[in-house]
């Protein structure tokens, strides 16, 4: 099959020949349809996650749906033909996370892409897959199921059952990529009024698209006084999209008095992931500071039924579809920041 292989950190991957994979007895192989590019695959190609990847080669990409090509004989929930979508956090189905409707921090947690080979291919294998596969909708196409397939669901399980964002909340949303616009369309569908916060007016102007009734831009002003000058006090619930120390301070810091602050965005680990939190504030405001992984697949069957009835349109958030040769291009503008909405490859030839 072909691939698009990280043969070494912060090269150009490599579109080459290479072995089909092998399908196991709890597996199934996926023919991929649709594979989005992440900041988290990007993150995985500068070298900065390599403790959750096995050594390279591999084969990277995570937000995959496809149709099933082959099955194996322990399975009963799939078969040839059927159209899936892969969670990105998955569980072994077992352990009293799992067991309790949290199978996004199993204990055995792995993560396609990364534990194993994942989407920037022709086709991959799903191990437990009974576990870990969720069957699309009719009314759910392959290029949306894609768009959700990381970002849309991480935004979802942050904004829905961490944040717990209510109608008519002030919410203020750090970083306008794909999981600050996907947070800003699920927040505005919920009935809230988003703010969202960028350092670039092109994404500011998206997220206006989407539903955000107000945006700062935050290398011209303060984002946390500008935040309560609009809310009149400050927001209900800040998210901090992007997870840098700039971003987590300022959502923090807009929040009124027993406000909820959402860390969905991740550091690189080169700093163990440590930042400088003010916790005076968070205590003398009664302050929730809460993070957010992943989505649990028990939560997959609200989102996909929203987006099937298109109260949730994560297909709008897309703006490029580009082949497994233009993965490179897209890391390159992750690196400056720049690119807008979500990238999403659709030419597996």
């Amino acid at each position: 099959m072909k691939a698009a292989v990280l043969d070494k950190f912060k090269e150009p991957l490599a579109v080459k020949e290479v072995s089909d994979p092998e399908l196991t007895s709890d597996g199934i192989i996926l023919k991929l349809k649709a594979t989005g590019v992440c900041r988290s695959d990007w993150h995985a190609w500068e070298g900065e996650w390599n403790g959750f990847i096995p050594p390279l080669p591999h084969i990277l990409g995570h937000e995959m749906s496809g149709t099933v090509e082959e099955v194996g004989k322990d399975i009963k929930n799939f078969k040839k033909g059927d159209r899936v979508i892969v969670p990105f956090t998955q569980g072994d189905g077992t352990c009293p996370h799992c067991l309790a409707g949290h199978s996004n921090v199993c204990n055995h947690q792995v993560m396609p892409g990364f534990t194993y080979n994942g989407g920037f291919a022709q086709y991959t294998h799903i191990p437990n897959a009974d576990r870990n596969l969720m069957k699309l909708p009719e009314g759910v196409d392959f290029l949306e199921a894609s768009a959700m397939g990381c970002r849309f669901m991480t935004a979802f399980h942050g904004v829905t059952s961490i944040g717990k964002v209510a109608p008519g909340e002030w919410v203020a949303i750090f970083g306008a990529g794909g999981v600050g616009l996907s947070a800003t369309q699920i927040a505005t569908a919920i009935g809230a009024n988003v703010i969202a916060v960028d350092i670039a007016e092109d994404k500011l102007e998206f997220a206006k698209k989407v539903g955000a009734v107000a945006t700062v831009n935050s290398k011209r002003e303060n984002a946390p006084e500008a935040i309560k000058e609009l809310t009149h006090g400050g927001a209900q619930v800040g998210i901090d999209a992007l997870g840098i120390q700039a971003t987590m301070l300022n959502s923090v810091l807009c929040l009124d008095k027993r406000g909820r602050h959402v860390q969905i965005g991740m550091t690189s680990f080169g700093d163990g992931g440590m930042m400088d939190i003010p916790l005076n504030e968070v205590v003398s405001r009664e302050i929730q500071f809460s993070g957010s992984f992943g989505m649990p697949i028990s939560e997959y069957p609200g989102m996909l039924q929203m987006v099937e009835k298109k109260r949730l349109q994560p297909g709008k958030l897309v703006k490029n579809t580009i082949s497994l040769n233009g993965i490179d291009k897209v890391f390159h503008d992750m690196t400056s920041f720049a690119g807008l909405g979500v990238t999403v490859i659709t030419d597996f030839d």
